[in-house]
C-alpha cells in the first residue's frame, strides 16, 4: 500500500488479513472470516481464517471489511464524461440528435481529460477494469484512442477499448450527422492499426482492443461483415449496440425486414467472441439464438431508466444460459458511473420486473465480476479470487453505520448504499486506498475535465452560430 511503500509498487507479498472474502470462483466459495495472498501481482492463495502467522510479507488488516474480486465494466463512452446533463429528458433519438453535433468537436486533448476523469471515478466505485466504446472520429481529432488508452495507464485500470466506427451518415438514411462518419476503407484501416499498436493478448495483459460499430443504425451491413471479418483473423473481439429501444426494433423491420438479432445473424455478428450493449428488447427467439451462439449482454440498468429505453429482461437471459454483464454506459446517459451502483440497479429492476426470485443477491455481484470478465473474454485472468488469477481485488469497508448492523455483508455491499472502499488494487498495486485514488491527482483531473467541457460546448456553440448565419 502507499502508506506503507510510498508508492504504488506493490511488496514482493501482500496478505490481506481478516476480512470476508466473496471469491467468485466456480463454486462460488464464501469465506465469513479468511485471508487472500498476493505475489508478484497474482493471487497465490485464498483461505479461511487469518492467514499463517509464520508467514512473511506485507500484512494489511481488513478485519470489518468485504472483499470481492474488482468490478468490471463491460460498456462504456468515455468521451462523454465532459457532456453530462445535457438533454436530460430526452429518450435515446432525441438525445443522440442533440449531443451527435457536440461530440463532432472532441479532439485528443479533450478526450483524454474526460478519459481521465471517468476511469477515476470508475475506480473508486470499484471498478478494475473496463472496455470503451469509442465512435467518433472527427478527421481533425488527433489520436482520440491513443489518449484514452494513456488515461488509462495513468489511472491504473485494465483496459478494453474498442474501435468503434460509424459510416452510415443522414444523407444515406442514418441517424448521425454526415460530418461525423467516416469510410469503410479508412475505419478497416484505423482498426487494423489500433489491434497492431495496442492489442496485449498475453496473460498479464493490462491492455487489449476489440472493434465495436456503433449501431444499426449508423453504419452499413458492409461494415458490419467486414469488421466481423477483420476481428477473427485478429483475434479479437466484437461489440456494439444492439436492441436498446423500440425505435432501433422498427428501424430494422422496416429498412432491413428482420429484428435487430435476425439482421446481426446474417451478418456473422453472433459468436461467443461478440458481446451486444443493453438488449432490452429481445424476445424470446431472439434469446434463444444469442443462447446458442454464446453471444453475451452488457446490461446497463441505470443509463436505460435514465433515456426511459426499458428494463432488459436480465433474468430471462441468464437462464437460457446467456453470458450477462454490466455496464455503466456513457456519463451522458448516467452521470453517476457507478459499477457498484449498478449492481444495485440490476438487482432492483430485475426483481420490478420479475418478482423478487428474478435476481439474487449474490447473482448480481457475479454480474459485476466473473460474468464481465467473461464477456470481454478475460475470465481466465480476472472476475473471481483463485490462485493463479491476476490481484484484482476491492475492498468495501461495512463496518460503518451505514452497514455494519447488515446481517450479511454481501447484501450490506449489494443493497445498501455504496461503502467507502477502503483498498482497490489491479495487479496488486494499490489504485484506490481509503476512499481515495492515489494513482492521480483527482482534483488535477476535475479541473481539466471542466476546461474541456467548457471548449466542446464552445466549439459547438460556434458551429450551431455558423450554420444559422448559412441558412
Amino acid at each position: 500500500m502507499t502508506s506503507a511503500a510510498g508508492s504504488t509498487v506493490p511488496p514482493a507479498r501482500t496478505i490481506l488479513d481478516g476480512a470476508a472474502v466473496v471469491t467468485m470462483d466456480g463454486a462460488r466459495t464464501e469465506h465469513p472470516t479468511g485471508h487472500v495472498v498476493i505475489e508478484n501481482g497474482r493471487i497465490v492463495a485464498v483461505g479461511s481464517g487469518r492467514a499463517p502467522a509464520e508467514l512473511d510479507g506485507t500484512r494489511i488488516d481488513v478485519t470489518g471489511c468485504l472483499v470481492t474480486p474488482g468490478l468490471v465494466n463491460t460498456h462504456h463512452h468515455l468521451y462523454q464524461w465532459v457532456t453530462r446533463g445535457l438533454a436530460v429528458d430526452d429518450g435515446l433519438f432525441g438525445w443522440l440528435t442533440t449531443l451527435y453535433p457536440v461530440w463532432g468537436g472532441i479532439d485528443e486533448d479533450i478526450v483524454g481529460a474526460a478519459a481521465a476523469a471517468g476511469l477515476t471515478w470508475l475506480a473508486r466505485t470499484g471498478c478494475t477494469t473496463s472496455t470503451d466504446h469509442h465512435y467518433v472520429f472527427p478527421a481533425d481529432g488527433g489520436d482520440v484512442l491513443g489518449a484514452e488508452i494513456h488515461a488509462a495507464r495513468r489511472v491504473g485500470l485494465r483496459f478494453m477499448p474498442t474501435r468503434g466506427s460509424m459510416d452510415l451518415g443522414r444523407r444515406d438514411g442514418g441517424l448521425p450527422p454526415d460530418h461525423v462518419v467516416e469510410d469503410i476503407d479508412t475505419i478497416l484501416a484505423a482498426s487494423v492499426a489500433a489491434i497492431d499498436t495496442h492489442h496485449d493478448p498475453g496473460p498479464d495483459s493490462m491492455l487489449r482492443i476489440g472493434l465495436a460499430p456503433c449501431s444499426p443504425f449508423s453504419v452499413t451491413g458492409d461494415l458490419l461483415r467486414q469488421s466481423a471479418a477483420l476481428a477473427r483473423d485478429k483475434g479479437v473481439r466484437l461489440h456494439t449496440h444492439l436492441a436498446e429501444t423500440i425505435d432501433e426494433e422498427d428501424f430494422c423491420r422496416e429498412r432491413f425486414g428482420r429484428t435487430p438479432v435476425e439482421y446481426m445473424e446474417t451478418l456473422d455478428w453472433l459468436g461467443d467472441d461478440v458481446w451486444l450493449a443493453h438488449g432490452i428488447h429481445f424476445d424470446d427467439p431472439a434469446i434463444k439464438k444469442l443462447a446458442a451462439a454464446g453471444t453475451g449482454v452488457a446490461h446497463c440498468p441505470s443509463s436505460n431508466a435514465r433515456l426511459g429505453a426499458g428494463i432488459a429482461r436480465t433474468a430471462d437471459l441468464r437462464a437460457a444460459g446467456v453470458p450477462v454483464g454490466l455496464g455503466v454506459d456513457g456519463a451522458a446517459s448516467n452521470e453517476a458511473c457507478s459499477l457498484i451502483e449498478e449492481v444495485r440497479h440490476a438487482l432492483l429492476f430485475a426483481r420490478a420486473r420479475g418478482g423478487p426470485q428474478a435476481l439474487a443477491v449474490r447473482d448480481a455481484l457475479e454480474l459485476a465480476t466473473i460474468g464481465g470478465a467473461r464477456l470481454l473474454g478475460w475470465d481466465d485472468q480476472i472476475g473471481s479470487l483463485e490462485p493463479g488469477k491476476l490481484a484484482d481485488i476491492a475492498v468495501w469497508r461495512v463496518d460503518g453505520l451505514g452497514h455494519a448492523d447488515v446481517v450479511d455483508p454481501v447484501a450490506a455491499l449489494v443493497l445498501g448504499a455504496a461503502p467507502p472502499l477502503e483498498l482497490l488494487m489491479v495487479g496488486g498495486r494499490t489504485v484506490v486506498e481509503r476512499d481515495r485514488v492515489v494513482t492521480v491527482d483527482e482534483h488535477a483531473l476535475t479541473q481539466s475535465a471542466v476546461r474541456a467541457h467548457r471548449t466542446l460546448l464552445a466549439r459547438a456553440s460556434t458551429v450551431t452560430c455558423k450554420e444559422g448565419t448559412a441558412s
